[in-house]
């Protein structure tokens, strides 16, 4: 299982402080010093306030998710990735892990992109000069050339160095922009500073929201150092809260001081508008973006590699020869060599395209993915409450519902096609670890403690408010016992027809024996087996074992089994084979023992013949039936609601010693209140010659029929019952029924 993995990576010596740096300095960079200039131009100053507060809406309940489950678990390298995995399974890790590298390993082109708007003034002087605009790649195919070099050759500590450097650099700007003076509009009155807050434009809301969301991504970085960390447990949540609340802090008092400092006009037009409004700024706003995309591109491609090699450590994909590539690590941290270059090779491309404003629309549908799963991983441990969550760290469930409600709507707001498209590629790349890691945990094992508590909270409100049911709403919940069920199974497809849709079926393996090991280790092995010849066949029928010295003893076991489904259980079902009519005794022996407990009776003759279902469900009714009338009838067409009887129907018959019409009406009144698809043509009365039985006439009609209903009175229990039920020799499959009280239709 992937959670007794452990990704062999050795741990470094690094604190809370390099988690926070990290975050921070990757949270207020690229988009705050390029583009949200541009974003309160275009939506106004509450359309920005709209922006973080909706971005923060999400980052912070995925904080508060990775900093509960990195104190849950023993948090090693691979970041996001290892929490993702050792919560979800190998399965669903490896799944989000992959897309989770892809926008980390994006994001490294991202960081370089915007580095490269640095320059802009050197662009412009060039343009001047020579008459021609120098591209960007000039610039960010050298510098990402230098970031590889660096990371191959220094490692994680000099990033780390580097950290401390560039968050020195980056607060220094910001101070000097918030104390620089508002911009001179020059007696342009319409360039006068502070329009911006009486500005609102909804319409292009979600496209800024799109470019400028990965501001807020910079939040999870410094978990990616997870393998390099002393005491991850602490310093994940320390290092990662602190950033997040800081962040959010400082984007609130810059797109302020951006709406007083500058009109909508100058904002529009001028992505590097804190320039003019910071002290010095046209020399520290510049160095400022400079160091804080260099920087984030840095713990970007520091982070990414780690993040792939952690999914090669732990064999996610399919070539051994490609796992041990891209897992493969140098030095006594292991820094992931052939990782980086990959990443450094992904980065490449998208460098070379050079658009800031596309790379960034594809980063945020990649971290909307990954942190809406990572909510969920955490709201999934809160509902499903398995005894080994224990975190030091708490969140709460309805934050992480809501992060992970919101990212999954945002996603579809700023593009639903990109959405679907994003979705449909997560869905591909888990069918394709699936089939390669069959035996690792994965979806059904992922929803099994929130549907272990949704079911256990479920039964105990039915028990709770049941009521005295009204006999319009019954349905059947049948239990039956049987020790034949590799000899003869027709009586677990009755169970099946009845459990499909309309009721619910429990069958019990009877075995014969006291309760010891041995007999527990055969019921198991029996229980697996019937479960397994069960699948495939889209049975709803629940089956369990029955160990007891005797049959009685098992009965009473039995019928005193609360049902899985919440409801009482209200029918018993025995079986025996018509040509051993011998079988019957110990049923008749146990008949009172079941009816104590007020439940319907169905005994189910097998008949030697296959299942015919092409012929229908014959259903017999006598003038002493008048209890076991409707509940025949709604057997039958519960029955048939089970698709091997969709080209079947149900025919009733009526016998009566004389001419009555009155019989047939009242039928067919019975049939037209409930709507039960029986036509006129099926309903049929057979008058009873002299001498003639209801035996003689059965076997004549029913004996091709699918399966045959016939009804029982108590009397006959207590009156030659074996001659009664032994009487219908050459019909098919037989159902008699006893109704404990008269149903509703």
């Amino acid at each position: 299982m992937a959670d007794d993995k452990t990704v062999r990576q050795t741990k470094g010596g690094f604190g809370a402080s390099p988690v926070f740096f990290t975050a921070i300095s990757t949270i207020l960079g690229a988009i705050l010093f390029l583009r949200f200039g541009y974003a309160i131009g275009a939506v106004g100053f509450w359309g920005a306030i709209i922006i973080i507060i909706l971005g923060h809406l999400v980052t912070v309940p995925t904080a508060l998710a990775i900093s509960e489950i990195a104190t849950n678990t023993r948090v090693e390298g691979g970041g996001e990735y290892f929490i993702i995995s050792r919560s979800f399974g190998l399965k669903i890790g490896s799944t989000i892990g992959i897309t989770l590298y892809l926008s980390q390993a994006i994001s490294i082109a991202f960081y370089v992109v915007a580095f490269t708007e640095a320059f802009d003034p050197v662009f412009r002087w060039w343009s001047a000069s020579f008459g021609f605009d120098m591209p960007r790649q000039a610039v960010g195919v050298p510098a990402l050339i230098i970031l590889a070099w660096l990371i191959m050759r220094k490692g994680a500590d000099i990033g780390m160095k580097m950290l401390y450097i560039v968050n020195f650099i980056l607060f220094l700007a910001l101070f000097l922009f918030f104390i620089g003076p508002a911009i001179d509009p020059g007696g342009d009155l319409s360039r006068a500073p502070g329009n911006n807050f009486t500005l609102f434009n909804s319409d292009k809301i979600f496209v800024w929201f799109a470019i400028c969301f990965p501001a807020f991504t910079g939040m999870t970085a410094g978990v990616g150092l997870s393998g390099d960390l002393k005491n991850p447990g602490k310093s994940i949540p320390l290092g990662t809260m602190a950033a997040t609340a800081t962040g959010f802090l400082v984007y609130l008092l810059v797109v302020w001081k951006l709406s007083a400092s500058a009109s909508q006009a100058d904002l529009s037009e001028d992505q590097l508008i804190m320039a003019r409004i910071a002290v010095f700024g046209s020399v520290i706003i510049p160095v400022g973006l400079a160091a804080c995309t260099f920087s984030s591109a840095l713990g970007s491609i520091m982070v990414a590699p780690r993040t792939i090699q952690a999914l090669a450590t732990d064999k996610s994909f399919p070539s051994q020869r490609i796992n041990l590539f891209l897992s493969k690590g140098k030095g006594k941290s292991n820094e992931p060599v052939n990782a980086t270059l990959l990443s450094f090779a992904i980065a490449l491309v998208f460098v070379m395209i050079g658009n800031v404003d596309m790379v960034a629309q594809i980063i945020s549908m990649f971290f909307l993915i990954t942190y809406g799963t990572l909510c969920l991983i955490s709201f999934i441990n809160h509902f499903g409450s398995p005894p080994s969550y224990r975190p030091r760290f708490k969140s709460k469930w309805y934050f992480s519902l809501g992060g992970f409600l919101l990212s999954v709507w945002l996603m579809f707001m700023i593009n639903p096609l990109y959405t679907i498209v994003a979705y449909i590629f997560i869905a591909a790349v888990y069918l394709f670890v699936e089939h390669y890691n069959k035996d690792e945990k994965g979806l059904a094992d992922i929803f099994e403690g929130a549907l272990f508590q949704l079911n256990r909270r479920l039964r105990v409100f039915m028990q709770k408010h049941k009521s005295s049911v009204s006999n319009e709403e019954w349905r059947p919940s049948a239990i039956c016992i049987s020790a034949n069920s590799f000899e003869r199974d027709k009586v677990l497809e009755l169970m099946k027809w009845i459990s499909h849709q309309h009721g619910f079926g429990t069958y019990f393996h009877y075995i014969e024996g006291y309760y010891s090991r041995q007999t527990y280790t055969e019921s198991q092995k029996v229980l697996n087996q019937l479960i397994e010849r069960q699948k495939g066949y889209g049975s709803a029928l629940y089956i369990d074992t029955m160990i007891s010295p005797s049959y009685t003893s098992a009965i009473a076991q039995v019928i005193q089994t609360p049902s899985i489904s919440g409801m009482e259980n209200n029918m018993v079902v025995f079986e025996y084979i018509q040509s051993n009519p011998e079988e019957l005794t110990r049923i008749i022996d146990n008949i009172n023992l079941a009816k104590a407990g007020n439940f319907d009776i169905c005994i189910f003759a097998g008949s030697q013949y296959p299942v015919r279902n092409r012929f229908g469900i014959h259903v017999w009714i006598r003038e002493t039936d008048e209890k076991n009338t409707n509940l025949m009838i709604l057997l039958g067409f519960i029955i048939m609601a089970h698709p091997d009887w969709s080209r079947s129907q149900i025919k009733i018959f009526i016998t009566s010693t004389r001419e009555s019409d009155a019989v047939k009406e009242e039928i067919k009144e019975r049939i037209a209140a409930g709507r039960l698809p029986i036509t006129l043509a099926n309903i049929e009365i057979i008058i009873l010659a002299e001498g003639q039985t209801v035996s003689d006439v059965i076997r004549v009609h029913s004996k091709h029929a699918g399966l045959t209903l016939i009804g029982f009175r108590e009397e006959i229990i207590k009156h030659d019952a074996m001659k009664f039920f032994s009487d219908f020799h050459g019909t098919g499959d037989i159902l008699f029924v006893n109704a404990s009280q008269y149903k509703e239709i």
